[in-house]
């Protein structure tokens, strides 16, 4: 059967807490997600540590334990898939959502495997599929990452990490222990004042010691195979690179909204247009849920304070259909 009540795009912490809550208003329900289970998550470097403590990340009513009070990249993706499983959540993973289009009061969702109806629609995609581009000369050599993983790789290798905020924070630190010469560009004047407080003042040390050599006020001008031009202050700079690590940011597919219908909001921060009580969004029964609710503006929303989107939404829906 694919006829559901719902149909919830994006197996994320937000998407999951959607089904948990679907399935406990007794809507039927499919979670549909390009990658694997909690896909965003999984892309995050290896040993990172989340911000926010375990209690705050949970999704519904389901304690996560932590081994300390930040919880690990690791313990999230076993607690997540446990709530999954324990759950039985209906998921269909590595399945990209191709096309929404509306048929007299259903929805017709096309994928890269099968075709459903729905009477709703939840919107739950993030915003770390699409990296923001340096669009510099060589930035498509196989050298060149925006996902940085984790740091035994970049061993004893020329590194250069652009960017000034977590990840890019990590990266550098990370692969500096495991013996990599490890350089910085960063646009503004200094490291960003949203990095995690007990790694700021440590990549602030490691470059005023020189450990970690840092061009601010700077960008990358191109990338060869052996070499990086690096546009500063006072001129160009040249340096000897074996790797390119692009903490540059990532951005929501706010096309895949525009192509369904969904109301942008006309400047910088293109913000959905959706009601703060529901959800819903200028199409009726298609509802946004997570960070992509903040548009360009990706640091607005968290897991822990966009937890709440699943029951205004699901809550709105078992009053219409059930």
């Amino acid at each position: 059967m694919n006829n559901y009540d719902v149909i919830i795009i994006g197996a994320g912490p937000i998407g999951l807490a959607c089904g948990l809550e679907a399935q406990e208003a007794g809507l039927s329900y499919l979670i549909l997600e390009k990658g694997c289970l909690v896909n965003s998550l999984y892309n995050y470097p290896a040993n990172m540590t989340f911000f926010s403590t375990s209690e705050r990340l949970e999704i519904g009513d389901v304690p996560f334990v932590s081994n300390n009070a930040k919880p690990t990249r690791a313990e999230a993706l076993e607690y997540y898939r446990r709530v999954a499983v324990h759950r039985k959540l209906a998921i269909n993973l590595f399945e990209t959502v191709e096309s929404v289009t509306s048929q007299e009061n259903l929805y017709q969702i096309t994928t890269s495997k099968a075709q459903y109806s729905c009477k709703s629609i939840v919107i739950a995609t993030g915003f770390y599929d699409i990296p923001y581009l340096m669009e510099v000369e060589g930035e498509d050599l196989p050298k060149v990452t925006h996902y940085y993983e984790e740091p035994h790789f970049y061993s004893m290798q020329n590194v250069l990490v652009v960017g000034a905020n977590n990840s890019a924070v990590d990266a550098a630190l990370e692969t500096w222990r495991k013996g990599a010469n490890v350089t910085m560009v960063v646009r503004s004047e200094g490291i960003g004042e949203r990095v995690k407080y007990w790694a700021k003042p440590d990549i602030e040390n490691r470059i005023k010691e020189g450990s970690i050599q840092a061009f601010f006020n700077s960008e990358v001008a191109a990338i060869r195979q052996h070499e990086v031009d690096i546009k500063t202050p006072e001129g160009i700079v040249t340096i000897p690179n074996d790797y390119v690590i692009a903490m540059t940011g990532y951005q929501p597919n706010l096309t895949f909204l525009e192509k369904m219908g969904i109301e942008l909001s006309q400047d910088e921060i293109r913000k959905p247009f959706y009601d703060d009580k529901t959800q819903e969004t200028n199409l009726p029964n298609v509802f946004l849920a997570g960070v992509i609710c903040g548009g360009m503006n990706t640091h607005s929303l968290f897991i822990e304070n966009s937890r709440v989107h699943a029951t205004h939404i699901m809550d709105t829906l078992k009053k219409r259909f059930l």
